[in-house]
Parts: structure tokens; sequence; C-alpha cells
């Protein structure tokens, strides 16, 4: 979803890319609730962190704690940034029907697009 809000707000100044630990596949109820917002996340891909090796980096953002705390050393030294959600899937496990699970995709994919709206107040100057 932070792909997506980043292509669709910031493009002209976010060149934005996603990427995990592991490969979970593009999550359906992500997909839904970003089209219900207007942004078409269907086309994405699950990728690995290691499949982007060869970008250069000045800024990476993690929004995950376990990509925050695992998140490998990157070529060129770049700055890392942690901006924790909740982790929508594991919030709609324990949903009680299919609306409750997606409310927790909507809550956090309008707190993903609010950050990137913000996105100079969330993240520091560099050093």
């Amino acid at each position: 979803m932070a792909e997506g809000w980043a292509r669709a707000l910031a493009a002209d100044r976010i060149t934005a890319y996603s990427a995990g630990i592991e490969k979970h596949g593009l999550n359906p109820n992500a997909v839904a609730v970003m089209a219900e917002a207007g942004v078409d996340i269907s086309g994405h891909v699950s990728k690995k962190f290691d499949e982007l090796a060869s970008i250069q980096f000045d800024l990476v953002i993690t929004v995950c704690g376990h990509a925050n705390e695992t998140c490998p050393v990157l070529q060129g030294a770049p700055r890392v940034v942690h901006i924790g959600f909740e982790d929508p899937p594991k919030l709609a496990a324990e949903a009680q029907d299919e609306e409750e699970a997606l409310g927790h995709y909507r809550r956090v994919r309008d707190q993903i697009q609010q950050m990137i709206i913000d996105f100079d107040a969330w993240i520091p100057p560099s050093e």
C-alpha cells in the first residue's frame, strides 16, 4: 500500500519500491481497499529486498516491526527510517467477519496515505 500511495501522491519527488524480507504475494484485501481509494495496485508484485540490490537507495523506510528488526545492510549506507504501522493481515486474521477484516486494511491504508501526504514531517532531515 505504501508504494501505491507514494506513486499516486508523490511520484514527482519519491521513487518508490516495495520489498520485504519474505515474499507473501499480493494481498487481495490490500488491492481491494486501495481500489476503493482510487489507487490500482493490482499490477504490483511481491518482492524480496535482495531483488532490488542493484538500486542505489538514499532512503529506506520500514513500515513493519519485522522489517525494522531484520532490515539488511544496504549498499551506499542509506538512511533507514522506521515508521511503524500495524500489520493488516495479522489484525484481519482475528476479525469476526470480512467487513471487520477490511476495516483494519482501510485504517492502515488511510494512515499510510497520511504519512505520504505529510512525508516531509515524517522524515527527519539528513544529518
